[in-house]
């Protein structure tokens, strides 16, 4: 154990800086005091300096250059979705790159989703690019999920030709898996497909989008996922049944430490799976040669494996969250023991794992289920011991009695729907979960330190007032400090070609959201469909705000009746409280509003119509509509526009206001909207906005274009971003710095861009 720590620090300190190796001396000193040996500490150094410059040069050979014609063996990484195909391949020198190709018939996509890549050569055509950035500070980032699988960057293929078929022992289970998934979707009914695909093999690109938000909403995500848990319980089964057979407890573990790899590869290789049979093999291998390794020695050990062999993954969710869980499990024994009945113990165990992750938790996904405590005494148990021993077993019969299994599946299909629909129910109970934003680096360490002092008083049995205290002061830090902020903050969020804003006041007493962005669909043919269409609401508006740690917003404002306005409003009304929504006069009756009205009205969200002259004031900020002034809803010029004060601050939103709805202003609100500080750009900088006449009016220090990278409308027109330049009126675009965030202060306003982020990130890393 004492070895991991120094490993892990090394791999990180050659990923991000050099730096960071200093932390060694005050973890030596700590050694020291502790009356460890001085040839182990000397040891200690050796090993992590070595490991930092071996780290390091596995991070430099990233860097060679790639041929835009090379030859890539595909790994069995990969996914065919719509018209893409991705995934994974290795290149003659032995680095990892990621593939991306588009595929140009259906004809070719059904050839390459009835078949296992695994092991299959191509001669490639292409370029190596970069990763898209971002859209901001908490969405996805293909190039730290990239390095975190330990590839290059990402090739985008031209054009291909099969060279062979390689025959090796990865290829030869990657086949077997493939094999078991097209099995398990010939034969298993259709709604127990995903289910028995994710249990069985750890494939859960079938796995029903709100399903999966269920498990994430109970806290029991990783029941749907292959883990350690399986590993241990398939252990189990197998070893008794072997016992039951009357093999010797010898016989009994070499069958076993020689299956379970076997098992792993089939399951997929999850970061947690590997983990599992790593330890369980190194524990049972030591007992074999009569040495007994400690469990959180074979742990350490197999850290450092993992580690040595592929640096980056460290930086993977799931191997972060796999060994905190178990190195928690681990160093709980006492705290278990004190445990009466089986119930207690259960819950003994489901709070210490939850507890220990709980910072971890905030810090990727922002908020963590607090059913979870509960959810997991009875769902653990009973996927570990009905569900997953069903699901093998009825595997088994599609294979060895395929009769016999269809009658299974009759009983078991409808018992299946009756807990899915209770797992459904039980989700929609409000208030399950706590969403307090990505803490910062210095609550985080609290939070951690917090949790271990939790459990250290818990063993000694102290009072359950100081225990709850100290679990509940940084818990609270956390919970409060996003609100504590004395500035206007101002998001232009990059939803591609859309539009959304968000504006915070002062110590967040109130949060506006404009506009919500979304996906302009367009018909085209069905194999060219993506099983999980995307959604801008759900992939950025939603982890903004919840990364941020808004919980509600007080006003949603849907300008007008557009899709890149308005379609992702019902995602971001579904995971956040939303309290009321303000529309353009009769826009509600537009189709593209039909799903927003709906859902306000299950949910008894009102909506109020608004004008021009309507105004409300909160603490030092007005904020008034200038437009639209009738009742008669045409489009893009009844735009809600709203005009923003704050002190000597003024901000101008103008939707997809055009030339007729800019004279208007222009004519009707000339002191109003003179000298701005910011102003939204109509229209995403059309052709049809920002007039000459409009622009001498306004004149704002700061324009924001709110468009998308390469967006077929051509947005901003060039020959409005030459009136700017011509006027000398700076901007920016979302579309080539990302969402740009503007902090109000009493001096000014400060701009934060979310390419500052990646370009500093991009720096360090080089």
């Amino acid at each position: 154990m004492y070895f991991a720590l120094p490993i892990l620090l090394a791999t990180i300190a050659a990923h991000e800086s050099v730096k960071l190796l200093f932390i060694l001396i005050p973890y030596s000193i700590c050694l020291y005091l502790k009356k460890e040996k001085i040839a182990i500490i000397l040891c200690i150094i050796v090993v992590t300096l070595s490991s930092y410059s071996y780290f390091s040069h596995i991070l430099s050979a990233r860097l060679t250059p790639i041929p835009n014609e090379i030859n890539i063996t595909w790994t069995d990484q990969y996914k065919v979705n719509g018209q893409k195909l991705r995934g994974f391949a290795i290149l003659p020198n032995g680095q990892k790159v990621y593939i991306i190709f588009t595929l140009q018939s259906e004809r070719q996509k059904k050839k390459f989703e009835e078949q296992s890549l695994s092991g299959t050569v191509f001669q490639v055509s292409g370029e190596l690019v970069d990763p898209s950035m971002p859209a901001h500070r908490y969405a996805f980032s293909m190039a730290k999920y990239i390095e975190s699988n330990s590839a290059q960057g990402i090739f985008e293929v031209k054009s291909f030709r099969f060279v062979k078929k390689e025959n090796s022992l990865s290829t030869f289970f990657a086949e077997q898996r493939f094999k078991v998934k097209k099995h398990i979707e010939n034969t298993f009914p259709e709604s127990l497909v995903a289910e028995a695909q994710s249990l069985l093999i750890g494939e859960r690109e079938n796995v029903d989008m709100d399903v999966e938000r269920a498990y994430q909403k109970l806290g029991i995500t990783h029941l749907f996922a292959i883990s350690g848990l399986h590993v241990g319980l398939v252990s189990m089964l197998v070893y008794e049944l072997l016992l039951r057979l009357r093999i010797r407890r010898e016989h009994a573990t070499w069958v076993l430490i020689i299956a379970l790899p076997i098992y792993a590869c089939l399951a997929g290789g999850a970061p947690s799976v590997w983990r599992a049979v790593s330890v369980v093999e190194l524990v049972m291998i030591s007992r074999i040669v009569s040495n007994h390794l400690a469990t959180d020695d074979a742990l350490a050990l197999s850290f450092i494996g993992f580690v040595l062999l592929q640096p980056s993954v460290v930086f993977q969710i799931g191997f972060q969250l796999s060994y905190l869980a178990t190195l928690s499990l681990l160093f709980s024994g006492h705290i278990f023991s004190l445990a009466r009945n089986t119930w207690q113990k259960s819950f003994a165990i489901t709070f210490v794992c939850q507890l220990l992750v709980y910072p971890l938790l905030l810090y990727h996904f922002f908020e963590i289920s607090l059913s979870s405590f509960i959810t997991n005494i009875f769902f653990v148990p009973l996927f570990s011991f009905v569900v997953l021993p069903v699901n093998l077993l009825l595997l088994l019969l599609t294979y060895m009695a395929n009769p016999l299994a269809r009658l299974c599946f009759v009983i078991y299909e409808p018992a299946r729907e009756l807990l899915s629909e209770v797992i459904m129910w039980l989700q929609a109970i409000p208030y399950q979960m706590w969403a307090p934003g990505r803490p910062s680096f210095w609550l985080l360490l609290l939070a951690f330190v917090s949790v271990v002092t939790v459990l250290i008083q818990v063993e000694q049995r102290k009072h359950w007032f100081l225990i709850t205290l100290t679990l509940l002061f940084p818990a609270f830090l956390i919970h409060e400090s996003p609100s504590w902020h004395r500035d206007l903050k101002i998001i232009f969020l990059s939803v591609g070609q859309g539009d959304c804003t968000i504006i915070e006041l002062p110590f967040r007493k109130k949060i506006y959201v404009i506009d919500t962005g979304g996906v302009l669909r367009f018909d085209q043919e069905a194999w060219k469909e993506s099983r999980k269409p995307y959604e801008v609401g759900r992939g950025i508006v939603v982890p903004y705000l919840k990364g941020s740690g808004i919980r509600a917003v007080d006003t949603l404002i849907l300008t007008h009746a557009d899709a890149d306005h308005a379609e992702g409003a019902e995602e971001v009304m579904e995971e956040i409280r939303v309290k009321e929504i303000h529309v353009s006069p009769n826009s509600w009756q537009k189709s593209v509003m039909k799903d927003v009205v709906d859902f306000a009205q299950k949910e008894r969200i009102p909506i109020r119509e608004q004008m021009a002259g309507r105004s409300w004031v909160q603490g030092d900020t007005t904020l008034t509509y200038l437009s639209p002034n009738d009742l008669i809803y045409e489009g893009n010029d009844d735009s809600l526009v709203l005009l923003l004060q704050h002190s000597s601050f003024q901000a101008l939103f103008t939707g997809d206001l055009e030339q007729s709805g800019e004279m208007t202003l222009v004519d009707n609100y000339t002191e109003s909207i003179s000298d701005m500080d910011i102003l939204k750009v109509g229209h995403h900088g059309s052709k049809t906005s920002s007039t000459e006449p409009f622009l001498n009016l306004v004149q704002p220090r700061l324009s924001i274009f709110s468009s998308g990278l390469n967006n077929r409308y051509g947005h901003p027109n060039k020959d409005v971003v030459a009136r700017f330049e011509e006027m000398k009126l700076p901007t920016l675009n979302t579309a080539e710095v990302g969402t740009i965030e503007v902090t109000v202060t009493k001096n000014g306003f400060i701009v934060f861009k979310t390419i500052d982020l990646y370009k500093q990130k991009k720096t360090s890393s080089n």
